[in-house]
């Protein structure tokens, strides 16, 4: 692989200003911002390192797919083109869209989550291609621009085009090195159900002395929160907990290993937090964190929020609360037994809307594609990997692969630091050109491995 290596360093500033360019689009799901237009420019990165790229309409986001190779086994690739929005915009040290580099640091919105781990993959395919002149293996990427809205129409092109997904195993997302700076694997992702909760009082917001005769919308939406989960963190809704299930004896060993390699007081301190709930540590954080349902506040809105003071009483209250599911919860069950928890409780009157829904997804852990993936970190990186069952975030890993038998395995180039979701996201330049090379090694091991397709 020394040749491959030698032209991925390189062509190292070539492949970064190949992240800049894509980072500068803006590409947000959730305000339907540039999402044609990055579409199109995944396809033009594409064509530019040789996969023949295809853009397939959804009633959504673009969906674009791509191909390049002819061997056994075939890989399937995933990633996103679009982005969390970049609000609180005042906290961020550079434009979103910027895409500076500081410190050895490319600092963008999408820069870890997803658009440095997708450039990184097609640098991969480019370094083999213009050394080699071909694969050892059959490539195909799935591109989608609604990972951050819950993957709202990929069922749409996973319907259609069955036949285009069939691989023999799948490269995630996801993934990066912990506050240890040891890498991260994932075979499984959480589902969601992201639901939209409104409460309405007057027909127009009202002077606060009003308050002894007009009904506040923002009372009746904290109750009704209130009724959600108790100070144990237990969730209160009838029958949230009925399809939970405990991890395997498989699973129960990987959660061991993760613990023995993680430090819980470093992760506490860098969080600036005295303990974590309930004063969890060891195993029972690790399978509370990968096992355990989680009910999330996301956000709160209801009258006035400005500097001084306006004595208002509100028209409206909104929430926005996301459930983290695990095996094998459902979102369309756990949606119903929401609102049938509400009406129970006298809150039947508080409208529930829901924004984003996805199945909890598990696939092998001992599969040949994990194998090569964590005999490949080993050499890269040059320390074993945290290899976890599930990772507590979500994506659309049940819709593309686990629910056809797909093994897929998470790995990426974002560390602990790189604020995914909030402001200042940002990657290592170094762990960047990592992932090529690690996504390049991949390539070849996973060709060479027997039963390639197990």
């Amino acid at each position: 692989m020394q040749d491959i290596f030698a032209y991925i360093d390189e062509h190292r500033p070539r492949f970064i200003e190949r992240v800049q360019w894509l980072c500068r689009q803006p590409s947000i799901a959730a305000q339907n911002v540039g999402i044609p237009e990055t579409a199109r420019m995944v396809a033009q990165l594409m064509e530019e390192v040789g996969v023949r790229p295809e853009l397939h309409a959804t009633d959504g986001a673009p969906v674009v797919y791509g191909t390049v190779g002819n061997g056994a086994p075939t890989l399937l690739i995933y990633n996103h083109y679009d982005v969390q929005p970049p609000e609180p915009l005042e906290l961020w040290e550079s434009p979103p869209f910027g895409a500076e580099i500081r410190d050895g640091k490319l600092y963008a919105r999408g820069a870890a989550d997803n658009k440095g781990n997708l450039v990184a993959r097609l640098c991969a395919v480019e370094a083999w291609l213009r050394t080699r002149g071909h694969l050892p293996l059959s490539l195909k990427f799935v591109v989608e621009g609604e990972e951050e809205v819950s993957s709202a129409h990929l069922h749409q092109f996973v319907r259609q085009h069955r036949d285009l997904i069939q691989a023999d195993g799948c490269i995630w997302e996801a993934g990066g090195k912990d506050i240890q700076e040891n890498p991260g694997l994932y075979m499984g992702a959480k589902g969601i159900l992201y639901v939209e909760l409104e409460a309405r009082g007057a027909n127009r917001d009202v002077h606060s002395s009003q308050a002894t005769i007009v009904p506040n919308p923002a009372w009746r939406m904290v109750w009704a929160l209130g009724t959600l989960k108790d100070r144990q963190e237990t969730i209160l809704i009838e029958g949230f907990y009925d399809d939970v299930v405990e991890p395997t004896a498989e699973e129960m060993e990987h959660l061991r290993r993760i613990a023995a390699q993680r430090d819980d007081d470093l992760r506490r301190r860098d969080l600036g937090l005295d303990q974590f709930l309930l004063g969890v540590s060891g195993l029972q954080l690790i399978k509370r964190n990968l096992y355990q349902p989680t009910c999330t506040i996301c956000g709160f809105g209801s009258g006035y929020t400005g500097p001084g003071s306006k004595t208002v009483l509100p028209a409206k209250a909104i929430a926005k609360l996301d459930f983290r599911l695990v095996p094998n919860q459902r979102p369309d069950d756990i949606l119903q037994k929401l609102r049938t928890h509400f009406a129970q409780h006298g809150f039947a009157d508080i409208e529930v809307r829901l924004v984003g829904a996805e199945h909890p997804a598990r696939t092998p852990v001992d599969s040949v594609l994990s194998r090569v993936v964590q005999q490949t970190v080993k050499e890269i990186y040059g320390r074993d990997p945290v290899v976890s069952p599930l990772m507590a975030a979500t994506g659309p890993m049940h819709e593309l692969t686990a629910q056809f038998g797909i093994p897929t395995v998470g790995t990426g180039a974002g560390y602990a630091h790189s604020n995914n979701h909030a402001p200042n996201e940002n990657i290592r330049l170094d762990d960047f050109v990592q992932h090529v090379k690690h996504v390049a090694l991949i390539f070849e091991r996973f060709a060479q491995a027997p039963n390639g397709a197990a």
